[in-house]
């Protein structure tokens, strides 16, 4: 795909992922990251704010994972597994779909093993993420799916209509299958998935990253 098309994309996904409590989200993200439930406490600490406005704006984050003690276990990046396994720094995680694992290396500042099933085929696809790209990929002509929410769908939780959609699949072939029943969906490379996701992270956090 020719780069003006992946940044048109990247800005449209920004505009429409964007929310009003994105620095929380990634202090969350960037917690987790260590691979333990993240207190309430620690959060506030960690943005120097006051533990009550910790507490209205997880109210705000419908999705938003926690344990039995009220702990964040999960946003965007969890503890909880799912289909996409996100090892990093040092720990197992997983991250609710592919373009996550593709974006966070990036706002972790941390390079990421990623293995993920194809939900056609059921073979793995596996990949390193670094600072300059993508490694390792298996297969090679593994592509990756995704959606742009509307507009009106703006909110800062987009893991049904967003996350629930974006997958690795271990070829074109397959996801061709899965794509013919969500008709919404583009089919990219894993190259040009993962530029998106740099461009969306700068785009979305760009008084932050």
């Amino acid at each position: 795909m020719q780069q003006a098309d992946l940044t048109a994309i990247a800005q449209r996904l920004a505009t429409s992922l964007r929310g009003a409590n994105d620095t929380f989200c990634l202090q969350i993200m960037r917690l987790l990251a260590f691979g333990r439930p993240v207190s309430r406490e620690q959060l506030a600490a960690a943005l120097h704010v006051p533990l009550a406005e910790i507490h209205a704006v997880l109210r705000q984050l419908s999705d938003a994972e926690f344990d039995e003690s009220g702990n964040i276990v999960g946003w965007g990046l969890t503890l909880i597994p799912t289909p996409h396994r996100f090892q990093v720094n040092g720990q197992t995680l997983f991250t609710w779909c592919a373009l996550d694992a593709l974006t966070y290396p990036a706002l972790l500042y941390l390079p990421a093993r990623v293995a993920s099933p194809c939900p056609i085929t059921g073979m793995q696809v596996t990949l390193f993420i670094t600072s300059e790209g993508i490694k390792d990929l298996e297969p090679t002509n593994a592509v990756v799916s995704l959606v742009i929410p509307e507009l009106s769908q703006t909110c800062d939780c987009c893991r049904e209509d967003f996350c629930d959609q974006v997958h690795f699949f271990n070829s074109l072939e397959a996801a061709s299958v899965w794509q013919a029943s969500h008709r919404e969906a583009l089919i990219l490379s894993v190259d040009d998935a993962y530029q998106i996701g740099q461009m969306v992270a700068r785009y979305r956090y760009e008084t932050l990253f």
